[in-house]
């Protein structure tokens, strides 16, 4: 059993029925009250994010969730695939909906794991810290920092990410999944 100040971020438990996943988690103690957790789940379901406070005398079950290695083949249109790691034979298709903001940044033949909820695939989780090539970036003008000095470019899965201006078309960065943001370069392009 969990219990509500054990509701850390990163944990998966099980609530009315269904596993959540704890995205943010405050613990308060105001004069006079009885402590809270103030937490923002995520339903791995259906993807909703719900904003729930939790008290002490509220415990729940761990969610049993089974990580099982899978590759990323390729996306059309909002439908992304995915098979087995040792058998690419046994492929699973999940929604958009279901990946979120993640699937931006899924390269084809990519290491990733899925999370399995019973029989369901829920959820899949990528690498915190993706490395991808710069597709399209804008020059970097000379003078161009008042506004800070970054620059919007296009990486080889289509997203956008804001990076510092010294950066170019075909550097390969490092980005960080979990905030869409830029980290750092990892390979100057050779042209």
């Amino acid at each position: 059993m969990i219990t509500y100040n054990e509701l850390k971020k990163g944990t998966i438990f099980t609530l009315d029925g269904e596993p959540y996943e704890v995205l943010e988690y405050e613990f308060l103690r105001m004069q006079q009250r009885k402590p809270v957790a103030k937490t923002k789940i995520l339903n791995l379901l259906n993807g909703k994010i719900v904003e729930r406070n939790f008290h002490q005398n509220e415990n729940f079950e761990e969610a049993e969730i089974d990580r099982v290695p899978v590759k990323y083949l390729y996306n059309h249109k909002d439908q992304f695939w995915f098979s087995a790691k040792d058998n690419p034979a046994n492929r699973f298709m999940l929604g958009e909906s279901t990946l979120g903001s993640k699937s931006q940044f899924m390269k084809p033949n990519t290491e990733v794991t899925a999370l399995k909820w019973g029989e369901k695939i829920i959820s899949i989780q990528i690498p915190i810290k993706i490395d991808l090539k710069i597709k399209e970036a804008p020059p970097g003008i000379k003078g161009d920092t008042a506004q800070g000095g970054s620059k919007v470019v296009i990486l080889e899965t289509g997203a956008k990410v804001d990076v510092p201006l010294f950066v170019n078309t075909g550097d390969i960065i490092r980005i960080n999944s979990e905030t869409g943001k830029y980290v750092e370069r990892m390979e100057k392009s050779k042209e």
